[in-house]
């Protein structure tokens, strides 16, 4: 399944003034200072049509290697990579949901997006040597195509040598016309790498560049302050985390995968991923995407307002008792949804023909109408274990379908509100990892005035891939990440 499809990534493209000004300070990290204006709704409009794309990162500065990092207003970071000898300046997206390096080239005629962005010139670099292979990557609305070049990489205060990357030669996609950045430089594993070409941290590693085998994020979320964030290779800044950090392991290489366990509204279960479910740590994705059941619960609890599904609501009217009753005589909830006849079963679980998100869909079909009644048992179920009545979990249901996320993915919340919302909590490592709402809502500008939206998004996808959560940069904001592909881990402490 193509990266680009499995993740939803919101690439914000900000039109904010950035000062970028490297320096090295006495601790060894290279800084950058930032200024930033309010995020406005033409932004969101920008991010919703990138996020059908390629998703960009966020970065900082390194221990023992720093990057510099520019903070389009929590939603995108990037630093400044030099490439060839002497170094050409290039602004990147460090993203670890992706494993490739690429910038424009010099040799890209036809495409506007290079035009517009800082393009590499082998001719100019004395360490450059000819590879030629082809390669493409496809995106969800749109690709890049190029070929294939050698040359020295200078990431902060490191030269990587002879590192493998793309000179894209065609972009088709108005995501890098008007993004901010010249190219992306992935950090996931080599698994996921198109040509086989290693990303940068293992050829960090292969050359012996590192004090560890690991790499971490800091993302200042303020949006007062000067420095939008951290990226460090080969250790981690104390000063920039509380307490230890909690591990765990990489369940799936390719992107930065764990297994999870439950999402909690104010302590409560929302069921869904009770049982566990699989998360993704994606410095390329501003906002939380994960299943629609929990998204539309966590809507309802902190009074975010969607579309109302018609079909939704078809469904808890003519099938919610016979739902409420299958699971009462204790029917296995994977099958309900197949004995009422609205999907089939094939043997494991409930499945119709493609499952998709139901708020991806103009017209809903079967395949939707299976949806639905597999997100009404999760709600029925919950329900039943508050020992509610029929009449308060049917009218539960019903408000739930009310709050079913738009067809673009965000809902708007009340500003003033957000003191009264409740705490949300990821359950890895059998330990909560708490969000408040100060950290999952999201303030934009619109017409002079300031608007919230959840930093919630819905995101289907079924076995055996997923369920899938995908962690962004609301996340990672709230907890110091560690990346560490020496012991295929990952790691997670408050941030400071």
């Amino acid at each position: 399944m193509a990266k680009r499809h499995l993740l939803l990534v919101t690439t914000c493209l900000w039109a904010l003034s950035c000062a970028l000004l490297l320096h090295a300070s006495s601790d060894g990290f290279l800084r950058v200072n930032l200024n930033k204006k309010r995020l406005d709704k033409e932004d969101l409009t920008a991010a919703k049509l990138a996020q059908q794309g390629n998703r960009l990162l966020k970065t900082g500065s390194s221990d023992s290697d720093p990057v510099p990092l520019v903070d389009y207003l929590n939603t995108q970071y990037y630093g400044v990579i030099g490439l060839g000898s002497p170094p050409q300046n290039f602004t990147a997206i460090f993203d670890t949901g992706s494993s490739n390096l690429w910038v424009p080239s010099a040799k890209c005629y036809f495409s506007i997006a290079c035009y517009l962005h800082s393009r590499y010139n082998s001719k100019k670099s004395s360490s450059y040597k000819a590879d030629g292979e082809t390669c493409k990557i496809t995106y969800g609305s749109g690709a890049i195509s190029g070929f294939f070049s050698k040359d020295n990489v200078l990431v902060g205060d490191l030269v990587v040598k002879n590192q493998k990357f793309i000179e894209a030669t065609r972009e088709t996609s108005v995501t890098f016309i008007i993004g901010k950045f010249d190219g992306i430089l992935g950090l996931g594993y080599p698994e996921i790498s198109v040509g086989k070409a290693p990303p940068i941290w293992q050829s960090m590693q292969e050359q012996e560049l590192l004090a560890d085998d690991v790499f971490s994020f800091w993302l200042n979320r303020d949006p007062d302050a000067s420095s939008g964030g951290e990226l460090v290779f080969g250790g981690m800044d104390p000063k920039h985390y509380k307490g230890d950090h909690t591990y765990v392991p990489v369940s799936r290489k390719g992107y930065w995968q764990f297994n999870m366990g439950d999402l909690l509204i104010d302590g409560h279960s929302t069921g869904f991923c009770a049982k566990g479910c699989a998360a993704i740590v994606d410095s390329g994705t501003s906002l939380l995407a994960g299943p629609t059941a929990i998204v539309a619960q966590v809507n309802h609890a902190i009074g975010a307002e969607g579309i109302i599904s018609t079909e939704c609501k078809e469904v808890v009217s003519e099938y919610g008792e016979m739902i409420l009753n299958l699971l009462i005589a204790q029917t296995d909830p994977q099958k309900v949804c197949s004995q009422v006849g609205l999907c089939m079963f094939d043997g494991k679980r409930s499945v119709s023909n493609g499952i998709e998100s139901v708020v991806d869909k103009e017209n809903l079909g079967s395949d939707a109408m299976c949806s639905v009644c597999e997100m009404a048992v999760v709600w029925i179920e919950n329900q039943l274990r508050e020992n509610k009545t029929k009449e308060l979990i049917l009218n539960y249901a019903n408000q739930l379908c009310e709050r079913l996320p738009s067809p673009n993915g965000e809902s708007t919340v009340s500003c003033h509100q957000i003191s009264k919302m409740p705490n949300l909590a990821f359950t890895i490592a059998n330990k909560t990892f708490i969000l408040t709402p100060e950290q999952y809502i999201v303030k934009l500008e619109q017409g002079g005035q300031t608007v919230c939206i959840s930093g919630f998004m819905a995101f289907d996808i079924p076995p055996p891939r997923g369920p899938l959560w995908i962690l962004g940069d609301v996340f990672m904001g709230a907890y110091h990440t560690v990346f560490d592909f020496g012991k295929d881990r990952i790691g997670f402490a408050k941030s400071a």
